[in-house]
């Protein structure tokens, strides 16, 4: 019953997601209640032509395609502010040009350097072939996002809820909404090698919107976005294994949105179709 526990790779790959979950689940939630979830998607795509140009000039490094994400992705999230304050054009449709021109440029890049194999891998991932290195990315990230998050942990809170409340208290304000959003990019860029760069933020953000559907309360919500990750992660890479021809990412995502579907159809703050075709008592 557990002999995929004998492969290595599938207890790295076990392992990974796990880890990727713990960090990105208070990610994806503060993304959700802060209306941002198109904004993680933007910043997956935005990474990518950094990503490929680290990769044109130092191969399959880690730290070097690291850096050259987090680079792209943070200087399209500050030029898309930027053009929101110097223009007419508010900051959610500059952040879809930019970011689409980024996605075309990194598709670009890829398809002249590398073959139609590296680019399905770091579209879809390949979270059964991780190395020992990218391990220890995924748990750098993880563990810098949770203590970053402790320390914004109250005025990310308060921006969340009343935002409005949150600038008239704090002239800050920009200073979390700066470092949250590295944190976004920080996991995506963690996330791409496993899951690719299409892939990665739909762990971050479809367990937490299935989360929303059972609880109002943030800590409860982490929590079980964080279960939904990881059971999510654990039920698709058990599908890849028994399968043939399955991608462990499409299937690690579909199963997220599985739960997504079954939280809407029966979540207390979803349709609660249960509930409604009760029969009366």
């Amino acid at each position: 019953m557990f002999e995929f526990l004998e492969f290595a790779f599938m207890r790295k790959a076990i392992a990974a997601v796990i880890i990727l979950s713990l960090g990105m689940a208070p990610v994806g939630c503060f993304l959700v209640l802060r209306r941002l979830s198109l904004a993680g998607e933007a910043m997956s795509h935005a990474a990518i032509p950094g990503i490929a140009l680290a990769y044109a000039v130092a191969g399959l490094s880690v730290l070097s395609m690291t850096l050259g994400g987090l680079i792209a992705g943070l200087s399209v999230a500050l030029a898309s502010t930027l053009l929101s304050r110097l223009t007419l054009l508010r900051e959610d449709a500059s952040m879809a040009t930019l970011y689409l021109l980024a996605l075309a440029g990194g598709i670009f890049l890829l398809s002249v350097r590398g073959t139609a194999v590296n680019l399905e891998s770091f579209l879809f991932g390949n979270v059964l072939s991780l190395s020992d290195g990218t391990l220890v990315l995924i748990g750098s990230s993880t563990t810098l996002t949770l203590l970053v998050i402790a320390l914004i942990l109250r005025p990310l809170v308060l921006q969340s809820v009343d935002p409005a409340f949150a600038q008239s208290q704090s002239q800050r304000g920009w200073l979390t909404r700066s470092l949250f959003m590295v944190l976004v990019v920080l996991n995506l860029i963690a996330g791409f090698r496993a899951l690719g760069t299409l892939m990665a933020v739909g762990l971050m953000i479809v367990p937490a919107t299935a989360a929303r559907y059972w609880v109002n309360a943030l800590t409860p919500m982490i929590l079980l976005a964080f279960a939904f990750s990881a059971g999510s992660g654990l039920l698709g890479l058990l599908l890849s294994f028994w399968l043939d021809n399955v991608p462990s990412g499409p299937a690690i995502i579909l199963v997220a949105g599985l739960v997504f579907f079954v939280s809407l159809a029966i979540g207390q703050n979803g349709l609660n179709l249960i509930r409604r075709f009760r029969a009366p008592d």
